[in-house]
């Protein structure tokens, strides 16, 4: 695989697995959305078919890592460090740009969305307090889970461990199927078998905190939400980041670690 493939694949993969990732929870999660309130089942079996699309299509590229704890646990695996900044790159910028597509095929929801009064409030509703304005300027605003992912309970402790866990089963699982001929990315069969596995972690381990498992699946859409001129969008809560892009690569490394030992 040439660099230039490698950076090509993954951007062009990973717009493609936030394009379908992020447009299920919009389509979950918008006024006006065809698809609104059609619950966890959909969006849970919405990530892992759009996993299983954008491996098929960056595969042949770069090998379909789309996620940097993947790109770390081959790393880690083969001992091979050399292309990893051009993964790396490859699935942030490919993540912003899903992100603004998403935003771009969902303009009119989110428009509906964020100004009706039920949802952020009228007149009489608005904070007036300066330490009022600061905490709904800080905190998760009322689409931000479009974009990425939040706790339902806020204990950084189970937060982090959960994302931990979560990725630990996915790249475990990963690193023991389905590889392509140079054993560094996802071949057919893999692909459609990670999609599966990352059903299961949402259906499974996903209620604590939406299942992140992947760095740039948070930050690149969290950047975006704060980037993009969206009315009434509330904060993008940067004090919650960390977990979602520290937990995944933390797994990543125990997966791979167990698999060195376990299975090579």
């Amino acid at each position: 695989m040439s660099s230039s493939d490698i950076f090509i694949g993954e951007t062009v993969g990973t717009a493609i697995l936030i394009l379908l990732g992020g447009g299920v929870c919009a389509a979950v999660t918008l006024k006006a959305s065809k698809a609104r309130n059609a619950g966890w089942l959909t969006i849970a079996f919405g990530w892992g078919f759009a996993v299983m699309t954008a491996a098929y299509i960056s595969g042949p590229l770069s090998g379909a890592h789309l996620n940097p704890a993947v790109t770390l646990a081959f790393a880690i695996k083969d001992g091979n460090w050399t292309d990893v900044p051009i993964y790396l790159a490859g699935q942030l910028l490919g993540a912003m740009i899903g992100a603004v597509l998403v935003w771009a095929a969902y303009y009119g929801q989110f428009q509906a969305h964020l100004t009706d009064k039920e949802i952020v409030g009228g007149p009489g509703a608005q904070a007036t307090s300066a330490k009022a304005v600061e905490a709904r300027d800080k905190g998760a605003g009322p689409v931000l889970g479009v974009f990425s992912t939040a706790p339902e309970i806020r204990h950084t402790v189970q937060n982090l461990a959960t994302e931990i866990i979560g990725t630990f089963v996915l790249i475990l699982a990963v690193l023991t199927q389905g590889l392509n001929d140079e054993g560094n990315g996802l071949g057919v069969v893999g692909a459609l078998i990670t999609a599966f596995v990352v059903v299961s972690i949402g259906l499974s381990l996903g209620g604590p905190t939406g299942y992140a498992i992947n760095p740039v699946r948070d930050l690149g859409p969290r950047i975006v939400h704060a980037l993009l001129p969206l009315p009434n969008k509330g904060g993008s809560d940067w004090s919650y980041a960390w977990i979602p892009v520290v937990g995944p690569l933390v797994g990543s490394a125990i997966a791979a670690g167990v698999y060195n030992a376990a299975f090579a």
